[in-house]
């Protein structure tokens, strides 16, 4: 009797240890989106959240390694854009299922095409395909090859398709039928969105194992930072792929091996003066910010190395133009960034009519030279840099107020009634190519922050960088694209319309029970190669 008992006990811990086991199998991924997803349409994404269900989900013809920077094939095999920029082909892989069991062809990538050039559906990543009047045509040539027609030519036209999830013509799931590594399984708004291994996805290892290896991956819906790191510090998480410098130092201080500083990524900050002509603002100071020299002083007068180290606790590096180093093609390494040199400053402004006296600058009519920064209240990294630019330029004899509002009340301030005089806000680029940055560029646009929708180019410089705007996006050829993109950088660096401060450093936090993991300067800089990542079994535990 006494041995069966035994037996039994010895049987009933082999079966709980067993259990453990097999719950360890499934392998499942968390980290946190900041934002709620508005809606889980590939072609409609408009938010951080929903890009990253696009990424993990959407099979694209093909991707930007967010390692390299370069093209590479995924659905597409292979493909060619035509001479005049107007026309892509590609001929695609064969044999490929949606997660589904819906087969892929050539009639999918036609009916996303048209899904996605449809004016009706305002797709902003349509958008960026739209390149004239006319409409978008395509042309199936076999069941894995199609032709793509636009009405005029498209500058980095391959490179675009990294954005563009294809869907299923046929599948009754529609968009919920997916040719990415993984599938939405289970959204519950406000808490999570749960993602499943796609069973029918395409790509295998090198020893031809089904590729993704994680099982799942569980998206907390959390825009709380302090909690976020928090839930990551108590093993709840595995990844935070963007860290502000704060919580990653805070992090460091006690686990230095979780964070990651992958160096600059391709965002800045920046600020610039309010040159809109019918601003209510005095007529006088109006001068003062359309003045290049007095841009150009201002520049010179503040000491960016102290931003990166002070505010930044040294997870920035000084700004030395529109383009990040980060950008590996794009960036103009010729550009020689403003030196920190205050009495330089004041020298240029003395040559142009301004003058110290009793450490307070006047200008030629002894107006005192003091203006405000508006910056968002709450984002401590902008309110530290406004007061360090406000110290910084005290030395040069020009009192700075530091105002802080609500973001919805900047943004009115800034895009509506222009009552502001001058602005620190950040641009955050999630686009190699300087085409995402037209409307920032053109004289005409609406982000054109300094002196936006201008009806024709007020200054001689702005029409020069609208011309080489357009021509760098009506040529196919990456050599003169360059160019005319070097010289925009260059200009903007002459003229100072925008006055970079700083570029951040891509921070994240990446679990010791993550594997596979490389930190990348490029969204999303952990799990851009999420079908490659892998789990060990102390994962929920000692991270």
């Amino acid at each position: 009797m006494m041995r069966h008992r035994v037996l039994g006990r010895l049987i009933l811990i082999t079966f709980l240890c067993l259990g453990s086991t097999f719950a360890r199998s499934e392998t499942e991924l968390r980290f946190c989106l900041r934002t709620e997803p508005k809606n889980l349409n590939p072609l409609l994404v408009s938010n951080d959240a929903e890009e990253t269900i696009r990424y993990l989900t959407g099979g694209v013809l093909v991707r930007v390694n967010r390692q390299t920077q370069q093209l590479e094939p995924e659905l597409a095999e292979s493909w060619n854009v035509s001479k005049d920029g107007r026309q892509i082909t590609f001929k695609l892989r064969q044999g490929i299922a949606f997660s589904d069991g819906t087969p892929f062809s050539a009639a999918d990538v036609a009916y996303t095409v048209q899904q996605l050039m449809d004016p009706a559906l305002h797709s902003a990543t349509g958008d960026a395909f739209r390149s004239g009047a006319g409409t978008v045509s395509t042309k199936i040539l076999a069941s894995n090859h199609l032709a793509i027609t636009f009405p005029a030519p498209v500058a980095g036209l391959d490179r675009l398709f990294d954005q563009v999830a294809i869907l299923s013509s046929q599948s009754p799931k529609k968009e919920g039928a997916v040719l990415g590594p993984f599938v939405v399984a289970e959204y519950k708004p406000g808490a999570s969105v749960l993602l499943k291994r796609n069973p029918n996805y395409w790509k295998k290892d090198s020893r031809s194992r089904r590729l993704p290896y994680l099982d799942s991956i569980r998206l907390d819906i959390q825009p709380n930072r302090d909690i976020e790191l928090l839930h990551f510090k108590r093993g709840e998480l595995d990844l935070i792929n963007s860290l502000d410098s704060e919580y990653f130092d805070r992090l460091a201080s006690t686990s230095p091996n979780l964070v990651h500083d992958a160096g600059p990524s391709l965002d800045s900050e920046q600020m610039w003066f309010n040159e809109v002509g019918n601003a209510p603002i005095p007529a006088y100071k109006r001068t003062w910010f359309r003045s290049t020299d007095f841009r150009r002083a201002i520049a010179q007068a503040i000491n960016r190395e102290d931003l990166s180290r002070v505010v930044f606790n040294g997870h920035a590096e000084p700004a030395i133009g529109p383009v990040s180093p980060a950008n590996k093609f794009w960036f103009n390494d010729k550009l020689n960034p403003y030196p920190y040199d205050p009495e330089g400053a004041l020298k240029k402004l003395q040559l142009v009519g301004f003058r110290l006296e009793n450490g307070v600058l006047r200008d030629r009519d002894g107006n005192k030279v003091e203006f405000s920064i508006v910056t968002n209240a709450g984002n401590r990294y902008r309110e530290r840099m406004a007061v360090m630019i406000q110290q910084d330029l005290q030395k040069v004899g020009i009192k700075v107020s530091v105002v802080t509002l609500d973001f919805p009340s900047l943004i009115e301030r800034i895009t509506q009634s222009f009552n502001y005089e001058a602005a620190i806000l950040g641009l955050t680029n999630v686009d190699l190519d300087p085409n995402g940055q037209m409307n920032v560029w053109l004289s005409s646009a609406e982000n054109h922050q300094w002196n936006p929708a201008q009806k024709s180019p007020e200054t001689v410089w702005e029409a020069e960088i609208d011309r080489l705007m357009r021509a760098q996006a009506s040529s196919i050829d990456p050599r003169k694209r360059k160019e005319s993109f070097d010289r925009v950088q260059a200009i903007v660096m002459e003229q100072a319309p925008f006055i970079y401060l700083v570029n951040r450093n891509a921070l994240s936090a990446i679990s010791t029970s993550l594997h596979g993991a490389s930190p990348v300067v490029l969204r999303p800089q952990t799990y851009w190669n999420a079908d490659q990542l892998t789990l060990s079994a102390e994962s929920g535990r000692g991270r």
